[in-house]
């Protein structure tokens, strides 16, 4: 039995609330469950200077969570540096996000997509990278209705959903209390046409067989079909 009383193909609630921050160029806050982030896309009409006239856009990301998202009061980071943990997950959302970025269509310019944990349950990094994905789509959406982007840049839908073994048995959308105690712990990452982009994956105390990392691929392609199904529900 999951703490939760979950089944172990069930997800958490998901909903997405767009519009959030009035200045940003798209914005939403994306609830899994009790894991909440404030996900932000800012346009640039510049690129990084390594990419200076070569007709390619750019998208990367930033990530950080709030002293008070967790159990126990945490130093901000501003303070302290980036943790290599903050850093990981930063470099992790910005390649998902880029998986599904025709760049030449883009043009010349950057977004950065801007992922704060406002509350962390488990799942932080999927999170970021699915509401990511609909403040990029809002950013991108100003940009064609603007005339400054000609054809569509966004290529496919991204979505992330955690899997692992808990208690023996493969399940799907692990929160904290899952997470912790996980024997198996893994991060999936795929397009809305269930193409693969990342896998993360590690065996916690104990190992894994083939078998069952397809049972978790299973439950993530299912969970991820919810959170695509999630991210078209907002733009319909």
């Amino acid at each position: 039995m999951r703490p939760s009383g979950r089944d172990v193909s069930e997800m958490r609630p998901i909903s997405i609330d767009l519009g959030v921050a009035r200045h940003a160029e798209g914005s939403c806050l994306i609830r899994c469950g009790d894991t909440h982030v404030l996900c932000t896309a800012s346009v640039e009409e510049r690129v990084p200077p390594w990419m200076k006239n070569t007709g390619l856009g750019w998208v990367t990301a930033e990530y950080g969570m709030l002293p008070r998202a967790t159990h126990t009061r945490t130093r901000r980071e501003a303070k302290n540096g980036q943790s290599g943990r903050t850093q990981e997950i930063q470099r992790l959302i910005g390649r998902s996000l880029r998986a599904c970025v025709d760049r030449p269509a883009l043009g010349e310019r950057q977004i950065t997509v801007d992922c704060d944990v406002i509350q962390a349950d488990g799942g932080t990094r999927c999170a970021a990278i699915t509401g990511g994905w609909v403040a990029l789509r809002m950013a991108v959406n100003q940009l064609m209705k603007s005339g400054l982007v000609s054809s569509d840049p966004l290529v496919d839908h991204v979505a992330a959903v955690s899997c692992g073994i808990y208690a023996g048995q493969p399940v799907l959308d692990l929160d904290y209390s899952e997470d912790s105690e996980a024997g198996v712990d893994g991060n999936f990452v795929l397009t809305g046409r269930r193409r693969l982009i990342e896998i993360q994956m590690s065996a916690e105390g104990q190992t894994f067989s083939r078998d069952q990392l397809e049972r978790l691929l299973e439950l993530a392609e299912d969970g991820v079909g919810a959170l695509v199904e999630a991210q078209q529900t907002v733009f319909s």
